[in-house]
C-alpha cells in the first residue's frame, strides 16, 4: 500500500469569499482554481479533479475547459473531472473533449463519470428525470466502447445510432484513463464492474469503513464478469491547518453555509456544531492537523484497500488563501506522513 497509494485533490470551484467576506465572482474563482492546481502540481500531488455543476454556488460548469487551462500551467499532475455528469452529456462529444485534453496534456487526462449529486443539468439540457437510470446506463455503455475501439457501431434509445463511425481526435496511445464515480448505490458499483471501469467512491458522511461491503461487492462483481481487478479510489471532504483546533474553527462557519444551503433544498435540518464535530472525529470529514488527517487517511486506506485518495479540499465559502495553505500542508506534510504510516 505504501508504494501504490496515489493522492489527488478535487474541487467544485465553490464560490469563496474575499477579504471583505463578500462572495467572489465566478470568474475570479476559476482563476483561483487554476492557481490551486498549479500549486498542487509543484508539490508533486498526483491528480487534480474539477467537478461539473450548473448552479450559483459553484463556478465550474465546463470541466475540460478549466482542465485545459491548468494543463498549460502544469507538468505532471493528472487532470480529471470530479465528476462529469454523463447522463446529460453526449458521450461522443465528451470523448472528443477528453481526447483533445489528453493530447494537449501529453496523456494526463482522466475522465470520472457519474450521475452527479444534483439534477439541475436535466432541465437545463432538456432531459427527463424519469430516464435517470436509462440515460446513464446507455451513455456509459457508449463511452466504454468509444475509449476502446477505433470504429464504433452502437445503438440505443437515448441518442441516434452509430454505424462503423470514427471519432476524432483519436487517442494518441489508444487509451484514456477513466473512472466511474459512485455515491453509495450497490447497482452503480456493479455497473462499474460490468463496464470494466475503476471505481471511485464518494463518501460525504458517516464512517468510511461502512463502505467495505461496497469494495467487496465491486471485486466480486469483477470476478463474476470475468474482469481483471481494477483500482478502487476514495473521494472525501477534508481540510488541513497547522492544528486540529485551527482546522475546525476555520472550516466550521464556511462548511455550515454550504451544508445548510444544500440542506434547505433537500429538506435536511440545519447542520449543528455537534454533528460537524462528529463527522470530523468519527465520520467522513478528514479535517485537522497534518498528523491527524494523515492518520485518518491511512486508517481509511487500510480498511478499504484503496489505491487512490482524493481530498475534496474546497469547502463552501472558505477563502482562497486558506485553501492554498491546506493544499500546501496536504502535499508537503500529509502525503509523506501517510506513506510513512502505511510503510
Amino acid at each position: 500500500m505504501a508504494t501504490t497509494l496515489a493522492f489527488g485533490l478535487d474541487t467544485f470551484g465553490d464560490i469563496t469569499v474575499g477579504a471583505d467576506d463578500r462572495p467572489l465572482s465566478s470568474a475570479q474563482v476559476l482563476r483561483d482554481v487554476i492557481e490551486e492546481a498549479t500549486l498542487a502540481d509543484k508539490l508533486g500531488i498526483e491528480a487534480f479533479g474539477v467537478g461539473e455543476h450548473h448552479r450559483p454556488d459553484f463556478a465550474i460548469s465546463a470541466p475540460e475547459v478549466v482542465l485545459g487551462a491548468i494543463a498549460g500551467r502544469t507538468k505532471r499532475i493528472l487532470l480529471g473531472s470530479a465528476v462529469t455528469v454523463l447522463s446529460t452529456d453526449d458521450p461522443v462529444r465528451l470523448f472528443e473533449r477528453f481526447s483533445s485534453l489528453n493530447a494537449a496534456s501529453s496523456g494526463r487526462a482522466e475522465a470520472r463519470l457519474g450521475r452527479g449529486s444534483f439534477t439541475e443539468s436535466f432541465p437545463l439540457f432538456g432531459f427527463e428525470l424519469s430516464q435517470y437510470e436509462e440515460l446513464f446506463e446507455e451513455k456509459l455503455d457508449l463511452f466504454a466502447a468509444l475509449i476502446r475501439n477505433d470504429k464504433i457501431t452502437w445503438s440505443g434509445h437515448t441518442r441516434p445510432p452509430l454505424s462503423d463511425q470514427r471519432v476524432f481526435p483519436p487517442l494518441e496511445d489508444g487509451s484514456l484513463k477513466a473512472w466511474v464515480g459512485v455515491g453509495g448505490s450497490p447497482e452503480s458499483v456493479v455497473r462499474a464492474a460490468r463496464y470494466d471501469f475503476p471505481l471511485m467512491l464518494a463518501i460525504i458522511g458517516g464512517d468510511p469503513k461502512r463502505f467495505v461491503s461496497y469494495v467487496d461487492l465491486y471485486h466480486r462483481a469483477c470476478q463474476q464478469f470475468g474482469r481483471p481487478a481494477r483500482a478502487v479510489g476514495l473521494h472525501a471532504h477534508g481540510y488541513v491547518a497547522d492544528t486540529d483546533q485551527q482546522a475546525r474553527e476555520e472550516l466550521w462557519p464556511h462548511y455550515k453555509v454550504s451544508r445548510d444551503r444544500i440542506g434547505a433544498e433537500r429538506g435536511w435540518p440545519p447542520v449543528t456544531r455537534a454533528s460537524f464535530d462528529f463527522e470530523v472525529s468519527g465520520g467522513a470529514l478528514h479535517v485537522g492537523s497534518p498528523e491527524t488527517v494523515a492518520r485518518k487517511i491511512a486508517t481509511t486506506a487500510k480498511a478499504l484497500g484503496i489505491l487512490r485518495f482524493d481530498m475534496k479540499y474546497s469547502q463552501g465559502t472558505l477563502p482562497h488563501a486558506k485553501l492554498m495553505r491546506s493544499i500546501e500542508l496536504y502535499g508537503g506534510k500529509v502525503i509523506p506522513l501517510v506513506r510513512d504510516i502505511l510503510a
